[in-house]
This record gives structure tokens, sequence and C-alpha cells, in this order.
């Protein structure tokens, strides 16, 4: 247990420079066919076929869930009597590789750090990685977007959050667009606010088959304190209250299963794991937030997503703050694909 505080002690997560960041903030279904297409900061509704999503193979999903166990010997993982998925999952039949960030500041994530292009061209490189190092398992290249951000100041509302406005959305939209079959995460930071109250400012864009969803306890400050001054938190309550709600959208607006990342470094960022839910509609992805040294990294995995088992599992790599202590490096792709389990959602900021 020593280990395992000295790990929640010395890493931070996500995006804690982000939040004395100022942002200012500025579907329909018809015959089971859909298609987004943006137009200023609105969202458009055209016909795309959705229906012809592959029917889940059940032979293949026992075999990627064991595949990804890696081997474990204890009985965590695969995580037992986990739903099926419905058509059009996207895991574990591909492993998600994103690029993490917001437009407005460079010191928060690739994803605002490099004009697209460059951006483009850095993520493509990390995917040529993944490829090389698993080619059984696709990828699927995603952009994860800070759409509402913990801030240093109290903002109109008292709630020291800075919520994206729907141009800065779409503007990421637009850059995911650049490259065929691109996902999107929208993160959530609530700060004083609450993830029922932060939802609806997002739900237009949770209607979109290829938006997915983020949140990050280390900003849902329940207690009152102010943003980056301690580690927030979520239990079990609220994440399956996130889970009903794009259960919702998936089943009225016939969309694949959601994709939805919680962030997580300690264990009190997430707590009574165990009364989670699992739906055929959502996937739940619990991502190791913490940065810091290889021993470290692994340390806060093994003890905060290894041990408390939900259903999938995700990595962050930060291109900075990994590198600060020796050896003063990333670690590789390998390295990641001999945990246990194996992350099918790798983050880098």
């Amino acid at each position: 247990m020593k280990l395992a505080h000295v790990a929640g002690m010395l890493l931070f997560g996500a995006a804690s420079i982000g939040v004395f960041t100022s942002c200012s903030s500025d579907n329909n279904k018809a015959n089971g066919k859909t298609k987004t297409a943006l137009s200023g900061d609105s969202t458009a509704v055209e016909e795309e076929e959705t229906n012809a999503r592959a029917p889940i193979d059940t032979a293949k999903y026992n075999q990627l869930i064991k595949k990804l166990a890696n081997g474990d010997t204890t009985g965590k993982w695969p995580v037992k009597k986990q739903p099926y998925p419905l058509d059009g999952a996207i895991l574990p039949f591909k492993r998600i590789i994103v690029y993490y960030g917001n437009l407005h500041s460079k010191k928060m994530g690739a994803l605002g750090e490099y004009a697209p292009k460059e951006m483009w061209t850095r993520l493509n490189a990390e995917v040529k990685r993944w490829e090389k190092a698993d080619p059984a398992t696709p990828v699927q290249v995603g952009l994860h977007y800070i759409a509402a951000v913990a801030s240093g100041t109290p903002g109109k509302d008292g709630k020291y959050i800075n919520r994206m406005g729907n141009k800065q959305i779409d503007s990421v939209l637009k850059i995911a667009a650049m490259h065929k079959n691109t996902i999107v995460f929208l993160d959530l930071q609530v700060a004083l606010s609450n993830i029922k109250a932060e939802i609806p400012h997002i739900a237009k864009y949770l209607e979109m088959p290829n938006v997915h969803l983020g949140i990050d306890p280390e900003f849902s400050m329940k207690d009152g304190s102010l943003p980056g001054k301690k580690i927030g938190t979520y239990d079990a309550a609220d994440i399956n209250y996130v889970s009903q709600y794009l259960a919702d959208v998936v089943k009225k607006h016939n969309l694949p299963p959601k994709v939805f990342v919680i962030h997580r470094f300690t264990r009190k960022m997430v707590s009574n794991y165990q009364n989670i839910k699992l739906r055929p509609e959502v996937q739940i992805v619990m991502h190791m937030d913490g940065w810091g040294e290889p021993d470290l990294k692994l340390g806060t995995y093994r003890h905060f997503i290894y041990s408390e088992p939900v259903q999938f599992t995700g990595f962050k790599l930060f291109y900075k703050n990994d590198l600060k202590k020796a050896p003063h490096r990333l670690m590789t792709p390998e390295e990641l694909l001999k945990l246990k389990p194996a992350p099918i959602y790798i983050q880098y900021q």
C-alpha cells in the first residue's frame, strides 16, 4: 500500500496546468440513416447509411478480451459477466489512439499545441508505431478535446469552469474530418458544477455517431475546493448516471455504442467502482492518467486500474511531463502491450 500511496501522491493527471487557462465560449433519425455535417456553429443532419453495422462476433469478442488479459490468473481480467456490446462497437476489435488537448492552449496537449496538419503528421506517426507493435489489432484514430475546462477564475456563474462554445467544438470536428473515420471525444472538467448540469451543453454532439465522451474526476470538486488545489472525485453513482444517459442517446438515435473514458490516477478519484454498471450501449474505459517515470506509471496502473477492474483500460503518455525524471523517456507501445490487461485506449498529451 505504501507504493500505492506514493503513486497517488506523485502523479498528477490530465491537464492540471489547464485549470488556469481562460477560454471564452460562445440528430435526427430518419429511416435509420444519419450523417453529420458542419455548418457554422450548428450541426446539420444529412443522409448516410448507419444500419449496415456488422453484428457482434461474440466468439471473437471473447477471444479478444481474453487476449487483452495477457494471461492474468487472478480472475480479475477479463471482467466477468460483462454484456456483449451492440453492433458497431469499437472495443476490443480496434485500439483507440488519440491526441488530447484544447485549441486555446499549447500547454494542455498535442491537440492545440500544433497546427492541424502538423498535428496529424505526428499522430499518424504514433499510429504507425502501434500498428507495427501490434499488427493484429487495427487502430481507431481519434481526437480527445477538453470541451469544459476547469478554470482558475470563477466565471459568470461562479463554477470555475470555461465551457467551449459550439464554434470551438465544430472546429475540432472539422480537424477530425481531415482524416476519414476519425472519432472525437468531448471531455468534461466540471469544477464546482456537476456532471448532470454539464452534459446538456454537449448533448447535440453526443447524438453524432462519431462523438464519444470523457469525464475527469480530478476536476470534480464536490467539496467546494477550487480546481487544481486538490484532486476531485466521482462515485459509481455519477458514472452510472452518465452511462445511462449515453445508453438512452444510443437507443433513441440508433447509434453504435459510445466509448466512455474515465480518467484516474488515485483510488479516491473513483469510489465504489464495484457498483459501476455495464451496458451494451456503452463501453467504459478506466484510463490511467498519471504522469512520471515508467516505474511510477506502472505502479499507478497496477494499483488503481488493474486492481479495480471495470471493463476496458487506457493509458496516457505525456510528451513533456513523462520526461522530467530519469530515464527521461516515453514508454513504448511494446512495453504497454505487456501490461495485464493490455490497454485498448491510448492517449497522448
